[in-house]
Formats: C-alpha cells, structure tokens, sequence
C-alpha cells in the first residue's frame, strides 16, 4: 500500500486526498495541504476533528457514518469545514472505507475546497443540517422527519438562512448554497 501512496498521482492529484485511520490522517496529499493550510508533514498524525468546525459536528457526521443504512462503505456530502488557521469554508468531502465492519479503520477521502462557489455565512450546526438537506431537495416534512424536528420548525430555520442569504425564495436560496447561477 505503501507504493501506491507514494506515487505522484496521489501527491499531485488535483483534489486534496487523504488516508485516514481511525480518524486520524496517516497520510496527505499536497492539495489537501494546500487547501487546509500547513504542509503534510504538519497535518499527518492530526486528528481529522481538528478539521471540523465544532466537536459537535465532527460527533454528528461519525455518527451519520456509523449508521446501518450508511455502511456502504463510501460516503460524499458537502459541508463546512475549518482550515489550520481557523477558517472556515464549504468543502465537498468524499470517502470510502476499506471495511464495512469498521467505517472508521481506514478509508480514502477526497476533500474539494468549495469557497469561491460558495462563502460561508454563519450558521448554526442546525441551520447548516436543514440547509444541506434542503439542497438535496427535501420538503420541510422530509428534513424534520430526518432530523426529529417539527417542520414548522425546519420552515423557521429555513426563514432564517433565506434572511442571512439575502434569498427571497426557497429556489434562490439553494442556489445561493450550491454556488450555481439562477
């Protein structure tokens, strides 16, 4: 495995790739430094929490991991995540796990800096649950049921983000949030 990792494809590769073992990276290519600042002799042995906004999100996606319908062995989403400096910024992250049994033995994952699609604007981790789900074209009934929440409640948090996005309706918001034009 070694060999493979130590190929230029991987060190050059134009996507920030990452090997990590029991959420630790052991190993980093040059765009992941690149995108989460350091060098990747700096960010090898890190604890991939320290990439995540909050501990609660980092708690939050292990355990969306860790769920019987998501042990597929792969997984992508997009979501905010903290460079070393502090930072945040959207990020479309990709995975797969080498064992279905143990998703967080080692697994391959891909990080996309999404930053000039899309700036950050502060959300709460709630706001930023609803707002991705919302992308992916849930109705507020959907997202309350995924999230136990009434839907009342996610049409509150989804008031909120289309007030700090500057979005009058609910299509203008999603395309402000996926960085594609209206």
């Amino acid at each position: 495995m070694t060999e493979i990792l130590s190929d230029p494809a991987f060190d050059h590769a134009p996507v920030g790739l990452a090997l990590l073992e029991d959420r630790i990276i052991k190993r980093c290519n040059l765009a992941f430094a690149e995108i989460f600042g350091g060098s990747v002799a700096e960010l090898c042995d890190l604890p991939v929490a320290a990439l995540y906004p909050s501990v609660e999100d980092y708690q939050r996606i292990g355990a969306r991991l860790q769920m019987p319908d998501a042990q597929t062995g792969q997984y992508h989403d997009e979501r905010i995540m903290r460079r070393t400096t502090g930072g945040l910024f959207w990020c479309r992250v990709r995975g797969r796990s080498t064992s279905r049994d143990q998703v967080f033995r080692t697994g391959v994952w891909s990080f996309a800096d999404l930053s000039e699609e899309r700036p950050v604007v502060s959300l709460s981790p709630r706001e930023r649950e609803v707002a991705i789900l919302t992308c992916k074209g849930l109705s507020a009934k959907e997202i309350g049921l995924k999230l136990d929440l009434s839907y009342r409640t996610v049409e509150t948090h989804r008031a909120r983000l289309l007030d700090k996005f500057g979005a009058r309706k609910l299509p203008e918001l999603v395309a402000k949030l996926t960085g594609m034009p209206l």
